[in-house]
């Protein structure tokens, strides 16, 4: 076979611009971690913090009637972009115990923090987080945010919309002391229209089953102290949310200073929509690192990442609603 003569130059720097474009479009395209609920996140390839040990761990705080897991689709993606994630157990025994107990956790992790809960876990770390310097972001998915003073129960009568109280089911409980106490839960039947209406069916079955109780002294202990009075705060605001009426997730944002989004979500928004959740808990690392920061819908990231991991946050993201903003309101 006669040997094909060698290229001339300028054929080569045509060829050699097709295999670069050829290896662009790939790594474009090529495909992205995938998780349980079938969305994904590509690990992020800025260095907004520098070296992955000077980033801050994220301590993820539950609310009442389910447990850490409910956070294990956001830990995945937080972990796939580089960081130490603490899914902390919140023994849902009561304001005082339960914050003094997420205080400790705060307390073991060494460097900065951006501390998270959702739901009753936000009213945790509003007192968890006081006095705590290593505590550099809030952010408050879904959640209670209570003032100094005020009771959940109080605060959760302000605006209407909730449907949690009549879902409530009563378990009288006897305590270790020999004193009698009320556990709460919330109806099986009740269970996925009130806290999880954007979930299965069949998964929402099982969460109903595998409740975890709350002290009814949860909604009557008066809140010690607010951290977000001195912390950066960010909120997610659940449109849909049955559980915690959307206009007090509203109000206590704005109240708070808190840079917010709104995300057409129930009560369980970060596994309904854990990729908008994970944005947020990154906005607020960023901005904690002094990184530049995520525009607030978190989706200026498409522009840092892949196409093909562009089209998987912008389909699982697709519920963020263009609302979001910076509450610019002062604290109270």
């Amino acid at each position: 076979m006669t040997p094909s003569p060698a290229p001339r130059p300028h054929r080569r720097r045509r060829i050699h611009a097709a295999a670069a474009a050829l290896l662009t479009a790939a790594a474009l395209s090529a495909p992205v971690p995938a998780f349980a609920d079938g969305g994904a996140v590509a690990p992020s390839a800025d260095t907004e913090a520098g070296a992955a040990g000077s980033k801050p761990t994220v301590v993820l705080v539950h609310g009442a009637f389910v447990d850490a897991s409910s956070w294990n689709a956001v830990v995945g993606r937080l972990q796939s972009n580089g960081y130490r994630v603490i899914a902390a157990p919140n023994p849902l025994r009561g304001l005082p115990a339960d914050s003094a107990y997420i205080a400790s956790v705060l307390r073991s992790v060494k460097g900065p923090i951006v501390l998270v809960g959702q739901s009753y876990g936000g009213a945790v770390i509003s007192e968890a987080a006081t006095g705590n310097p290593n505590v550099k972001a809030l952010v408050y998915v879904s959640a209670f945010m209570p003032d100094k003073g005020e009771t959940l129960g109080q605060l959760g009568a302000k605006f209407p919309g909730s449907e949690l109280n009549p879902a409530l089911v009563q378990l009288p409980i006897k305590n270790a002391d020999g004193s009698t106490g009320t556990d709460l839960y919330v109806s099986p039947d009740k269970f996925r229209a009130v806290a999880a209406a954007d979930l299965p069916e069949a998964a929402t079955s099982v969460a109903a089953a595998a409740q975890r109780p709350i002290s009814a002294t949860a909604f009557t202990d008066k809140v010690t102290s607010a951290a977000w009075r001195t912390i950066p705060s960010w909120a997610a605001v659940a449109t849909n949310d049955k559980a915690i009426s959307p206009d007090l997730e509203r109000f206590q944002a704005k109240r708070a200073g808190s840079h917010t989004v709104e995300i057409n979500s129930s009560h369980s928004v970060m596994i309904s929509h854990p990729d908008a959740i994970t944005h947020l808990i990154l906005a607020a690392a960023r901005a904690e690192s002094g990184a530049p920061a995520l525009a607030e819908t978190g989706l200026t990231t498409l522009g840092r990442v892949g196409a093909g991991a562009a089209g998987a946050m912008l389909i699982a993201g697709a519920g963020l609603v263009v609302v979001s903003r910076k509450r610019s309101a002062s604290r109270h």
